[in-house]
C-alpha cells in the first residue's frame, strides 16, 4: 500500500506495549495528508487506508484529529510512541507531537479508555467458562491483556496527562491473560477497581480539549499541501 504525504507513522500494538510473543503480527499506525485541492471536489478522498501482511492503518489528518479529540486510545498511541518505534516523522508530525496534550480532556479520556476496556470484558464474558479451543483461549488471553493495559494507560493519562506506551511488567499481563482465559470473572474485579479509581481521582486534564490548537495545526497541513491546478 503506497500512500503519499505520510506525516507520522510507527509501530504500535503488542510490539510497542512489550506484550508481543513469537509469531505476533507487527502493527503499524500512521497519518497522512490528502492533497488540499482534492478536498474540494465532488468526491472526497478516502480517510483511511488499511492493509494486511503487513498490518498497517493510515488515517487522513482530519480523521486522526477527530479520533484523538474523542479520546480514541488507538489513535492516541501515535503521538506518544518512543522515538525508536517511529518510522516516519516529518516536521508537521513533530508539530503534532508538540501539541498532543491539546487533544485531551478528562471525560473523553475516561469514557474512551474505560469504554474500550468494558467492551473487552463483554467479549470475555461471552466466551463462557473457558472450555473452548486453544485458538479461542489465545484470543481470550490477548483480550484480557489489552483490558488490563487500557485500564492502566487510561488512568495514567487521566491523572498525569502523559501516556507510557510500553507496560511496566509484561509478564504480569501475560499471567493475567492466562488466568482470565481460564475464568473470565477474574477480570471483573480489575475493571471495577479502575472504574472506582477514575471516580475517586482528581485528574489533571481539562474539561474540554483545545480544539483551537488542533484546528490551527490542521490548517497548517492544508496550507502546506495546497497546490492549485
Amino acid at each position: 500500500m503506497t500512500v503519499p504525504h505520510v506525516l507520522l507513522s510507527g509501530i504500535v500494538g503488542s510490539t510497542a506495549y512489550g506484550l508481543a510473543h513469537e509469531g505476533s503480527d507487527v502493527d503499524r499506525l500512521g497519518m497522512f495528508a490528502a492533497p488540499t485541492e482534492a478536498l474540494h471536489g465532488l468526491h472526497r478522498p478516502k480517510e483511511s487506508h488499511v492493509s494486511t501482511a503487513p498490518d498497517r492503518t493510515l488515517h487522513e489528518a482530519a480523521k486522526w484529529c477527530r479520533l484523538a479529540l474523542g479520546g480514541n486510545p488507538t489513535a492516541m498511541e501515535l503521538v506518544w510512541l518512543p522515538a525508536e518505534l517511529c518510522e516516519i516523522r516529518t516536521p508537521l508530525g513533530d508539530e503534532l507531537i508538540g501539541i498532543r496534550t491539546s487533544f485531551l480532556c478528562a471525560q473523553r479520556v475516561r469514557d474512551a479508555y474505560l469504554g474500550y476496556a468494558t467492551r473487552q470484558f463483554r467479549r470475555l464474558e461471552a466466551r463462557g467458562d473457558g472450555s473452548f479451543s486453544a485458538d479461542t483461549r489465545k484470543r481470550t488471553a490477548k483480550h484480557a491483556r489489552h483490558l488490563k493495559r487500557l485500564c492502566h494507560q487510561g488512568l495514567e493519562l487521566y491523572t498525569t496527562g502523559k501516556l507510557t506506551i510500553r507496560v511496566e511488567n509484561p509478564q504480569e499481563y501475560h499471567d493475567f491473560g492466562e488466568r482470565v482465559a481460564a475464568d473470565a470473572e477474574v477480570a471483573r474485579p480489575l475493571l471495577r477497581s479502575f472504574e472506582n479509581a477514575f471516580d475517586e481521582t482528581r485528574g489533571v486534564l481539562p474539561q474540554q480539549p483545545d480544539e483551537a490548537a488542533a484546528e490551527a495545526w490542521l490548517r497548517r497541513v492544508r496550507a502546506h499541501f495546497y497546490a492549485p491546478r
